[in-house]
């Protein structure tokens, strides 16, 4: 910061702490006031959006890439084994390497052209308005500050009668300032504001465009793996059958001197 930066800054900090004890006039501009909560509001969701839309792709690839280290160690444990359960192991196994492919090749770089690169996008600008909103804050100060001075030498005239003409051209030149950074927001934040929709929505359509892809892609090929299994299967489950088979597999295993449950 440089030695007139550095004054500036002491001088509205001082300017700051009169305003708090009354010293100097405030500016209260409720409509100001009013779009900048809007806004904060709108920086908010759409950082959060931002994040979960990576969370979401991350949490497709750990999905993916889980399910294929699964089936690859699935088709392992029956190794060279010809029997049904083998073959619906090595059914699985492939049914999901293809869905993981899919997932590179038809969901990842779709899904950051058309939802993660958008929000993005969006997102940056955020620090630009920020950084308007400061610089217009800081003028807003240098405001106040001219105009309290003015009233002050208006109202109890100064011996020295340059003084009330040099802080009205201050003051001319501080309205002129402000003016110009309060007016581009006051006009260009609801602006911004009312294009969150049309900016968002084909990014929200090709999002549930995607997640139906992985959806549906993954119960097409996954659903082809049913075929390996016996017919009554799924009658088994329903009734409950299957969690006795389970049961049964473990009691066979307590009984394993190797085990050592029943011990």
């Amino acid at each position: 910061m440089s030695w007139s930066g550095f004054k500036k800054a002491v001088n509205r900090g001082g300017t700051t702490l009169m305003q708090k004890a009354g010293q100097v006039d405030r500016t209260d501009d409720s409509d100001f006031k009013q779009e900048e909560s809007r806004f904060r509001t709108l920086e908010k969701n759409t950082n959060a959006l931002q994040k979960e839309a990576k969370a979401y792709l991350d949490g497709l690839r750990t999905v993916s890439a889980s399910s294929a280290r699964i089936a690859t160690t699935l088709d392992l444990f029956f190794g060279s084994d010809a029997g049904e359960q083998a073959m619906a192991a090595n059914a699985y196994k492939r049914a999901v390497d293809e869905w993981e492919g899919g997932v590179s090749r038809g969901i990842d770089a779709p899904y950051r052209a058309t939802v993660l690169d958008p929000v993005g996008k969006l997102c940056s600008y955020w620090p630009e308005v920020n950084n308007n909103i400061s610089k217009r804050n800081k003028k807003l100060l240098d405001y106040d500050s001219a105009r309290t001075k003015v009233r002050k030498l208006s109202d109890k005239p100064s011996d020295d009668p340059t003084k009330l003409p040099r802080a009205e051209q201050e003051l001319e030149q501080a309205t002129e300032v402000y003016e110009i950074l309060h007016n581009q927001l006051i006009n260009d934040l609801p602006i911004l504001l009312d294009l969150r929709v049309p900016y968002l929505d084909p990014s929200f359509e090709c999002m549930v465009r995607i997640q139906t892809h992985f959806a549906t892609d993954g119960y097409e090929k996954l659903g082809g793996v049913q075929r390996y299994f016996a017919e009554g299967v799924r009658d088994d489950y329903a009734a409950g059958s299957l969690d006795a088979q389970v049961e049964g597999c473990l009691q066979e295993m307590r009984e394993l001197s190797i085990v050592g449950l029943n011990a």
